[in-house]
């Protein structure tokens, strides 16, 4: 195990070695998918000066306990956030320019759907600060986007990436394929027709069918028809994965491909074990303060939440967590990524790398003097990989 003193450094270090973030939940859609099981809700009205305050408070409460921080990520998600004001935007960033210090290149993304309604507001966003956008396209089929619940067609799409282009430094948009009665070469298609739009971020995620969600209750009910097979969402895994190192877009994550030094630092503060503070409806949270890494969740439901904010915190609960609890979530976030976890931040003991070496001896996880990660096989059943090793 690892030493005390060598723990109590390893966590101090956390935000220094993998970066400090700040993660921002807007809860609030025009309309909820039937894939989707975010924190999302419909409403008719918010109000957004009440919530830039109150997410404003927030900030300032975190910054009382990490003062001195060099910021390097911001990220709005939800929900949607595009649906934000940009002086909503602008308080919180204002207010976590004011809490911290921002990295000279520091990363301010937000998460859009490509309606007319956001993709009109990403020059204003521009100039409150924001330098990256991650769009929802999730598909370049119109009947396949009704099936998503989606509410823009292709060529609203087009259109926001075309804007986005013009107004960002950054842009990656979001596709999901394994849709219903999508073949491979339907997915080679499309996949090629996303790449050619020359973003440097591609966010490619296989469908998956949550319990609580629309689409969970359609199949519960025998009603979701036309989903492909396991052995059919490998194939089209497969050729994503060509598809993209062809085109430069190797994956950096399980599901994330990027040209080299576009990858997102926000999520890569996640994958890396980095310190982030998370406000907003639901949001979660890492912080190390004086040698304890502590996790937080907000409260979940909205009007709970803007109510506690209002009172001073907007955490439901706030857990030091023991060393094992660390090592089980460095497992979990950085076997996500194609790199590794660096074996230098990670205690393994004996029980557990015996269990790596059998991982390795199916030749589903690698190992090296300084670095830890999975196969390209091992990354296709990672749940199970982790399972193995955190029985």
């Amino acid at each position: 195990m690892l030493s005390a003193n060598l723990w109590q450094a390893a966590l101090t270090e956390n935000w220094q070695r993998a970066g400090f973030g700040l993660y921002v939940h807007w809860p609030f859609c025009e309309s909820k998918c039937p894939y989707c099981d975010f924190n999302s809700h419909v409403v008719r009205h918010v109000d957004q000066k009440r919530w830039a305050n109150a997410l404003v408070s927030e900030i300032q409460r975190i910054a009382r306990h990490t003062p001195g921080r060099t910021l390097s990520s911001i990220f709005f998600g939800g929900g949607t956030p595009s649906l934000m004001l940009p002086e909503t935007v602008d308080a919180v960033l204002k207010a976590s320019a004011t809490a911290w210090h921002w990295a000279n290149d520091i990363e301010i993304t937000l998460e859009a759907n490509p309606g007319s309604v956001e993709a009109n507001r990403f020059r204003d966003l521009a100039l409150a600060s924001v330098n990256r956008v991650s769009l929802g396209v999730q598909s370049l089929n119109d009947e396949d986007l009704k099936r998503l619940g989606r509410l823009h067609s292709v060529t609203e799409a087009l259109r926001a990436i075309d804007i986005a282009q013009s107004c960002f430094g950054r842009v990656s948009f979001d596709l999901i394929y394994a849709r219903q009665n999508q073949t491979v070469s339907d997915w080679e298609s499309e996949l090629q027709k996303a790449i050619s739009l020359g973003t440097d971020h591609l966010s490619l995620y296989q469908l998956t069918i949550e319990q609580g969600t629309a689409f969970g209750d359609r199949l519960n009910a025998g009603r979701l028809r036309g989903l492909p097979d396991e052995d059919l969402g490998a194939d089209m895994y497969d050729a994503t994965q060509a598809i993209c190192d062809t085109h430069g877009l190797p994956a950096y994550e399980v599901s994330n491909h990027a040209r080299l030094g576009s990858e997102s630092r926000h999520n890569m503060i996640y994958w890396t074990h980095g310190d982030w503070a998370g406000i907003g409806p639901g949001a979660h949270g890492r912080l190390s303060i004086d040698g304890q890494r502590y996790a937080n969740s907000a409260w979940l439901a909205p009007g709970k939440w803007i109510e506690a904010a209002e009172a001073g915190n907007g955490d439901e609960h706030n857990t030091a967590l023991n060393p094992q609890d660390e090592v089980g979530e460095r497992l979990m976030m950085g076997l996500r990524i194609t790199d590794g976890i660096d074996v230098e931040r990670i205690s393994l003991d004996a029980q557990l790398l015996n269990r790596v070496d059998q991982m390795i001896s199916y030749g589903l996880m690698w190992k090296t003097e300084t670095a830890l990660g999975v196969t390209p096989q091992g990354r296709l059943v990672l749940n199970s990989v982790v399972r193995e090793l955190l029985p």
